[in-house]
């Protein structure tokens, strides 16, 4: 038996697939690979909350949070026990400022920063790191915020204290 006009004969015409498999196998078992990113890739600001009266560590009723101007994509809306709220900075303006309601009553809080850009691992690549020059707030509900950490990282420490 003569396959494609060659002048040899073969013997097993499905040997060569079977090659092919087991190559195909093989380099999909032992191929190079990249390691999954299991690190917090996104740093935030975590903001605790406090109640103003008693001091005591406490998370709102309900608490919504977006970005000025941003009413359509909220970050949280009308969560309950959101203990600490996550504020996400953009790294490509020097400033960013959000609505806060909590248990209804709405304030703006903005934060002023420089930001820098921070090697996670291989696996994770980089992320953006932020100082906080300073911050701005309404006093409508939230009575005072305490800066604790200047420095927000993808670290999951306490950055600011509002108390409301």
């Amino acid at each position: 038996m003569y396959i494609w006009n060659f002048p040899f004969r073969m013997r097993r015409p499905f040997s060569g697939i079977l090659y092919l498999i087991a190559a195909a196998t093989w380099l999909t078992t032992f191929s190079c690979a990249p390691e999954a990113c299991f690190e917090e890739t996104v740093s935030y600001v975590k903001a605790s909350f406090y109640v103003n009266e008693t001091g005591k560590y406490q998370a709102p009723d309900t608490l919504t949070l977006y970005g000025t101007g941003n009413e359509e994509s909220k970050i949280y809306y009308r969560n309950r026990n959101i203990q600490p709220a996550l504020f996400p900075l953009n790294a490509g303006t020097p400033a960013s400022s959000f609505v806060i309601i909590i248990n209804g009553i709405a304030d703006t809080i903005g934060f002023t920063y420089t930001s820098y850009p921070q090697m996670i691992s291989k696996e994770c690549g980089y992320t953006f790191n932020h100082d906080i020059d300073s911050y701005t707030s309404t006093k409508h509900i939230i009575d005072t915020v305490i800066i604790r950490n200047r420095s927000i990282t993808t670290v999951n420490e306490e950055n600011i204290r509002i108390f409301y």
